[in-house]
């Protein structure tokens, strides 16, 4: 049996909480030119997004774009709320969080993500505000599966190789972990993802 993790590195969106870029296509549709599957074209895994969650560019300018491509008439403060609240707890994940922390596990954040989406989470869901740090597409400059945010969390979370286990629901985030001989879990479904620490030596 592997040895049990001395950190475990958890993917965001999908595997902590779901989301869904239709509610927010909706609201920005509502106020603009576009209907909402042109919205969500836009801000949906969109070049436009890449640029923002890369930190190519700032909120503002995201904003201004969208404003630009759609005809969106909101305010910024308006925008940010209905691009932001399309966030839902996935609970089973959630509880299997405290778990591992009343275990004393170190646990890390690793997403693709923007300042908007973040900042919406803190201020909505408590879970968030316990794990030992985050990285951060949008802060780091570099969005997963690249190379680099996966030295960048090694060096953040302090570990490396098999002490790290790592959840995405992504395969393709999955294999620059395992090359550097992570131990990875795909992500389907909270019971899956449970049984299959609860395999690298993890017991609730």
């Amino acid at each position: 049996m592997p040895d049990a993790p001395k950190a475990i590195i958890f993917d965001l969106g999908k595997v902590m909480v779901d989301f869904d870029y239709a509610i927010s296509a909706r609201k920005i549709a509502a106020k603009s030119n576009s209907s909402a599957a042109q919205v969500q074209k836009l801000i949906d895994h969109s070049p436009l997004l890449f640029s923002y969650e890369t930190g190519q560019i700032d909120k503002s300018e995201f904003y201004r774009q969208v404003c630009k491509l759609t005809g969106y008439r909101g305010r910024q403060e308006e925008f940010e709320p209905e691009f932001s609240d399309i966030f839902s707890e996935i609970t089973p994940m959630i509880q299997l969080h405290a778990a591992l922390r009343q275990a004393g596990v170190p646990t890390f954040i690793l997403s693709n993500t923007n300042d908007m989406a973040v900042g919406h989470i803190r201020r909505t869901f408590p879970f968030f505000s316990n794990f030992d740090a985050y990285i951060f597409s949008f802060e780091q400059n570099v969005m997963k599966p690249h190379a680099g945010i996966y030295e960048i969390a090694e060096r953040i979370t302090g570990h490396r190789a098999g002490d790290i286990v790592y959840i995405d629901d992504r395969a393709e985030n999955l294999a620059p972990a395992a090359l550097r001989n992570w131990q990875v879990i795909h992500h389907q479904s909270p019971d899956q993802t449970i049984s299959a620490l609860k395999t690298l030596g993890f017991e609730e």
